[in-house]
């Protein structure tokens, strides 16, 4: 069996070759299949060897070509720190925080790095509203009649195919539709949980999440998560004397990016199966990979069905239209039943219209087009940021995802950057919204699904020309 850590001294080999000029920039590098072979290696180390290479910023991946030597390094700037909240359950909603961050959704007269969306020519609007008239043709009386409890059969066909890409095996009995990924969140803690029930979830985490938790009268645990491989497995291992369930954002979680390594998905699944604590996965964010291929979900693992993975197109194709899902193993007919209670049915015309685009392989082809076009986005933001934001900001590398995480020097009120910011109709995403607990005060997230262009590129030094004023206080 190989240590877990030997891709660690591959990627130090090949990194030590970059930054000696032995390889230089656009040099193409060895093919995964290939590294397998020449260092004796599993192709999941291998994968791994490149991910942790690309963390660094010295390789980039191009679709259907291979692996590259990046034209840019970030070896000497500092990832943020892995978080440490304390293992207590904890409910300090920062509700005014939140409330402040969001009451500017959707207000276009100010630049929104703060909400994980696509916006404008990420999206493919024309083409999804000629989808939407053509499934008002083809559903039953144009969609105004109620669609069967679990959903459109077309979609729920088109994820079961699609579950293969993540490792899956799902059929569309398997599938049940909802209005979203939190929809399908919310109806999973509906069906599993009861007032008083504690629930752990990552730290930092998206502030929905918990939010949710504590409206469902749960207690809410926090636990320590590293800004590459996700939640630490001995912390959740001390938490199951404790927790009813577990929730994770297993694949680029928001706010941190990280993106667990296929055999901690595989622990944490077996883990928390053999205490019978289910499992909510979150992927909502999978598909946005920069690499060449998709990572597993935590799903992919569950032999018995105590896995519930959640997903949607909000993410990925157009936000608005509220299309979700859930694969729910063994508490199927729990979710169904709490759908019928809380929704009774979901649009069937939207979910139409997602099905098609779907099949014809219209969203295969915008998936190409988009991870290509958000990974350049993410290069140019991080380039700005690190050469505009305070000398010692750290910044996390994703592989994958909308978010870039920010840690700042401890003097930087993060709260104070979001109303100087906002002042000049900027809009950022204070660390504090994202925990129950007192911390990440001088940290922010920035989103990068806004399209590259001189005006964001101008509002991003702003905000650091306003991290670097604060910093003189």
């Amino acid at each position: 069996m190989e240590h877990n850590y030997l891709y660690i001294g591959i990627a130090e080999a090949i990194a030590k070759q970059i930054k000696s000029g032995v390889l230089r920039e656009g040099d193409k590098l060895a093919s995964v299949r290939m590294l397998c072979s020449e260092h004796k290696v599993s192709m999941n180390t291998a994968k791994r060897v490149y991910l942790e290479l690309e963390s660094q910023g010295l390789i980039e991946a191009k679709p259907q070509s291979g692996y590259y030597v990046s034209n840019c390094y970030y070896d000497d700037i500092p990832l943020p720190q892995a978080s440490n909240p304390i293992l207590l359950a904890n409910n300090k909603e920062p509700k005014e925080i939140i409330r402040k961050v969001y009451a500017n959704m959707g207000n276009r007269a100010l630049t929104l790095f703060s909400y994980s969306t696509l916006y404008d020519d990420f999206l493919p609007l024309a083409k999804m509203k000629k989808e939407i008239i053509a499934a008002s043709r083809t559903v039953t009386h144009g969609g105004v009649e109620y669609d069967s409890v679990q959903g459109n059969i077309n979609l729920r066909r088109m994820i079961a195919q699609r579950s293969i890409s993540w490792g899956g095996s799902l059929r569309e009995e398997d599938i049940i539709t909802t209005n979203g990924s939190m929809s399908a969140i919310s109806l999973c803690m509906l069906a599993l949980g009861k007032p008083g029930d504690t629930i752990a979830i990552e730290s930092p985490c998206y502030p929905g999440i918990f939010q949710l938790a504590i409206d469902l009268g749960f207690k809410v645990v926090e636990l320590p998560t590293d800004p590459v491989t996700g939640i630490k497995i001995e912390a959740l291992k001390e938490a199951v004397a404790y927790i009813d369930m577990c929730l994770l954002i297993s694949n680029y979680n928001t706010p941190l990016g990280s993106c667990m390594p296929d055999e901690n998905k595989k622990e944490i699944v077996e883990l928390l199966d053999k205490h019978n604590i289910p499992l909510i996965e979150d992927d909502v964010y999978g598909d946005m990979y920069f690499g060449n291929q998709r990572p597993k979900c935590c799903k992919a693992f569950d032999k018995t069905g105590n896995v519930l993975w959640c997903s949607s197109v909000s993410k990925t194709l157009v936000p608005g239209y509220r299309v979700g899902w859930v694969s729910a193993g063994k508490y199927k007919h729990k979710i169904i039943h709490q759908k019928l209670v809380h929704l009774i049915s979901t649009p069937s015309l939207m979910q139409e219209a997602v099905a098609s685009f779907m099949k014809s392989g219209n969203y295969d082809k915008h998936l190409r087009k988009l991870r290509k076009d958000i990974y350049s986005n993410y290069q140019k933001y991080l380039n700005t940021i690190i050469n505009s934001f305070p000398l010692g900001t750290k910044v996390n590398r994703p592989q994958g995802g909308l978010s870039l995480w920010i840690e700042f020097d401890e003097r930087i009120d993060a709260m104070d950057l979001y109303d100087l910011a906002i002042s000049e109709k900027i809009s950022i995403a204070p660390g504090r919204m994202f925990t129950v607990q007192e911390q990440f005060q001088n940290c922010i997230r920035l989103c990068i699904g806004l399209p590259w262009s001189e005006d964001v590129e101008i509002k991003l030094k702003r905000i650091g020309a306003l991290s670097k004023q604060l910093l003189k206080k």
